[in-house]
């Protein structure tokens, strides 16, 4: 009988955040709005750092990396779901839907390794001034790039072989606007042990050791500056860490809060909104937080406007 049940799957239905017909130009209007935004603020960011010599250091080369993400992690997500919301439609081929799952991973993977880098970047430049440019070489921080490509791309790819090797009956509805992993993973026939045990390692492994990093380099920051004898040179030192830390606790306040939702809430919907606060307006406000909080990016911001 299970092998009667279980298909040929050739595409998943995106059930979305509504099904209300009167919501949808709505939707699509503010996440086309939403997207544009994303992607031309993320442009800005790495257009000024690459015109401006100024902005050559490997603070703001981590920066530029970051914006890059963060244009590939809305794409992944944002234009499908524009697709189905202006067609009207909730299909997902199952290529396009592992695909999906793939990239959502690599580049959340690769978010979370910049950050720490931008983490340990602040500490060195705060708590090892002198020793600064013989640390932070343009050759260390193209290791730490490369590094985290590497890492994201096999858990990405380890994840998305794994999924292939599911079976999936006639109940192909993911309650979600893209196709995310442990959504996925639920609606799947055959065992899923294995699965579940590799999203707990991974993520535990590769999601932990990046927050600890950055964790560890603000405590040693913050004793750093606690130490310093002048209130200006605190605050000229805590001013350059000010828009990284905004960055850090959105994206993992916003992490945390889809883990909660989904932990303690039933309705899909809810869940949903929860990872559109994660998936989507993180990359958005990125560069607005940078940009407002960061003197030497408003002036090469100027120059290109």
């Amino acid at each position: 009988m299970e092998s009667e049940n279980q298909t040929k799957v050739i595409e998943f239905f995106l059930l979305g955040l509504s099904e209300d017909p009167e919501l949808q130009p709505i939707l699509f209007g503010l996440f086309l709005l939403t997207y544009l935004v994303t992607v031309s603020g993320n442009l800005l960011i790495i257009l000024a750092i690459v015109s401006d010599s100024h902005l050559h250091t490997p603070m703001y080369f981590f920066l530029s990396n970051l914006s890059f993400t963060d244009i590939c992690f809305s794409t992944t997500t944002v234009p499908k779901m524009l697709i189905n919301l202006q067609k009207q439609s909730k299909a997902i081929s199952y290529t396009g839907c592992i695909t999906q799952l793939s990239f959502v991973l690599l580049f959340a993977g690769m978010e979370n390794f910049l950050l720490a880098a931008m983490a340990y970047d602040r500490y060195v430049a705060i708590c090892n001034p002198l020793r600064y440019s013989a640390i932070m070489k343009l050759y260390l921080c193209l290791v730490m790039i490369l590094l985290s490509l590497c890492i994201s791309t096999v858990d990405a790819l380890l994840h998305g072989l794994m999924t292939l090797h599911l079976s999936f009956c006639t109940f192909l509805e993911i309650p979600h606007f893209f196709c995310e992993l442990y959504q996925v993973i639920k609606i799947a026939c055959s065992d899923t042990l294995i699965n579940n045990i590799l999203i707990y390692v991974m993520s535990s492994t590769l999601g932990g050791m990046p927050l600890i990093g950055i964790i560890f380099s603000y405590y040693k920051i913050i004793s750093s500056i606690l130490r310093m004898p002048s209130s200006g040179g605190r605050h000229k030192a805590f001013s350059t860490c000010g828009s990284h830390l905004s960055v850090v606790s959105l994206f993992y306040g916003t992490a945390f809060g889809v883990y909660i939702s989904s932990a303690f809430t039933e309705s899909y919907r809810k869940t949903s909104v929860a990872s559109l606060m994660y998936t989507v307006f993180p990359s958005m406000l990125n560069p607005f937080i940078y940009s407002l909080r960061n003197k030497d990016m408003k002036k090469a911001l100027r120059k290109i406007v």
